[in-house]
């Protein structure tokens, strides 16, 4: 297990559909996100494509979010795919690794249920925005990919010095 670099985009893997995970990649590729995803002050979740692994594992933690009364804990997400969406939705405000200077207002479904190797999971709100955001990466989608309007939707995150 190590701590990777995060590639930034406009790096190509970012943009590719992953492949299906098997076999010792797993449990490497996925040791691997959660010490990175760890190394990271904030950071809630990373795709395998962030670390230049174009295969179907995503991990997140909600654990102590503020956003989150009951979280999941740690998830690792072997082949994740979304079985069902809510009708409503809702706009929230999104920032990545891979995008290191901006933030978005992206539209995501209030609530998903995700099928991966590990069983099916119901998420919620803020919850359900994490996990859906980490499967779009392993589908080449970033979340500027997700936004409505590039003038009134994307901003330049604020530095503090």
């Amino acid at each position: 297990m190590a701590v990777r670099e995060v590639l930034t985009y406009p790096d190509p893997i970012l943009k590719q559909v992953c492949a299906p995970a098997q076999g010792e990649e797993i449990e490497r590729v996925a040791g691997d996100l959660i010490d990175t995803m760890r190394s990271y002050d904030h950071c809630v979740g990373l795709a395998a494509p962030q670390i230049g692994e174009p295969v179907r594992v995503a991990v997140v933690d909600l654990t102590g979010h503020p956003k989150v009364d009951e979280p999941l804990g740690l998830v690792v997400m072997v082949n994740p795919r979304v079985t069902a969406r809510s009708e409503g939705s809702r706009v929230g405000r999104e920032g990545c690794l891979s995008l290191p200077d901006l933030t978005a207002n992206v539209r995501r479904p209030r609530a998903a249920t995700i099928r991966h190797a590990g069983g099916e999971i119901e998420v919620r709100g803020f919850e359900a925005r994490c996990f859906l955001h980490e499967i779009d990466h392993l589908d080449g989608v970033l979340f500027l990919d997700r936004v409505a309007s590039i003038t009134d939707d994307i901003f330049r995150r604020k530095t503090y010095r």
